[in-house]
């Protein structure tokens, strides 16, 4: 099964609310199944956004689903969506690197930002959902603050993010599934320039 086949079967098994399957056309028609997740960090390779939003729902579910209390509708939400703000955010140019073994300078491809609408990281992400779909508070909030302190705006929210925190679990468990798939589950998938 493809990393877009997954992402599909997934989306579609569990989240049913209003104007879903119109999002889901939607991301058909962009470049998200096969855009990197970042430029030179985790998943910097083709189809990497995809790969992460995958990793990110798989380990929310396998470390922190409780199915008497959470919501596998809000889990699927949160974990494939939460960086949708990185649609048409990439896009390929090439550098100059020198081969060590040939001496010969080479041109190489890498990603750079060309973000056309730099309206921040998680509240983006939020504003495209709910153009087809709304989010319940705890969804919303969530993905708000799923980069937790690596959100340019954490540092001048005063106790916003600690209060997200606090009132809202599944906010938590996005941060945390996040950045264990981020940083431990997916440094295979990254392209890093040494």
């Amino acid at each position: 099964m493809t990393y877009r086949e997954r992402f599909i079967d997934i989306f579609t098994n569990n989240i049913r609310r209003d104007g879903a399957q119109t999002l889901l056309e939607w991301l058909n028609s962009t470049d998200f199944f096969t855009a990197p997740a970042s430029t030179k960090y985790h998943g910097a390779c083709e189809c990497g956004l995809v790969m992460h939003s995958i990793s990110v729902y798989q380990t929310m579910m396998d470390k922190h689903f409780d199915p008497e209390n959470d919501s596998a509708e809000s889990f699927a939400i949160c974990g494939l969506l939460h960086d949708l703000c990185k649609v048409k955010f990439y896009k390929t140019s090439t550098k100059n690197v020198k081969n060590e073994v040939t001496g010969q300078w080479e041109q190489k491809p890498y990603y750079t930002v060309d973000d056309a609408f730099p309206y921040g990281h998680g509240e983006k992400s939020v504003y495209l959902i709910e153009r087809f779909m709304r989010l319940s508070p705890e969804e919303a909030i969530a993905i708000r603050w799923h980069m937790g302190g690596f959100d340019e705006s954490a540092k001048s929210s005063g106790f916003s993010i600690g209060r997200a925190y606090y009132k809202y679990p599944l906010a938590v468990k996005l941060h945390l599934s996040d950045m264990e798939s981020t940083y431990l589950r997916e440094k295979n998938t990254s392209a890093v320039d040494k």
